[in-house]
């Protein structure tokens, strides 16, 4: 009877980490292009899976060597490929912003009566 419970309780901890690692990770996904710690939440996210599951340990692994990989490329190139990515990081947020209505609401707020700033997902 106690190896039933164990086995219970051992696989409501690997669903319980699946769920909350698959979240963290499903945020930083979503965070990676805008300013702040996106690539630091997805990493949070499949270490907390890492805990229980072996695939997450070997992602983690080769993610976090595809992403040095990333800024070692990114550093040796010239300022203008620096600048494109750049520039195509800032096209992703505004577009998300305006997707996300934020300069409708600014729009409506200032009442500035430009309704091309309203996103076609709210109209």
């Amino acid at each position: 009877m106690s190896s039933h419970r164990e086995r219970i309780k051992r696989h409501s901890r690997r669903v319980f980490v699946g769920v909350l690692g698959g979240l963290v990770v499903l945020i930083g996904i979503v965070l990676i292009p805008y300013p702040g710690p996106g690539w630091l939440i997805v990493f949070a996210g499949l270490a907390i899976l890492a805990t229980e599951f072996e695939f997450a340990s070997k992602t983690l692994d080769k993610l976090r060597v595809r992403y040095d990989q990333w800024t070692d490329w990114l550093k040796r190139q010239h300022i203008w490929v620096r600048i494109l990515v750049l520039c195509l990081t800032g096209l992703v947020l505004v577009m998300t912003a305006w997707l996300l209505n934020t300069f409708g609401l600014i729009n409506t707020f200032l009442d500035l009566g430009l309704d091309w700033l309203y996103s076609p997902l709210f109209r």
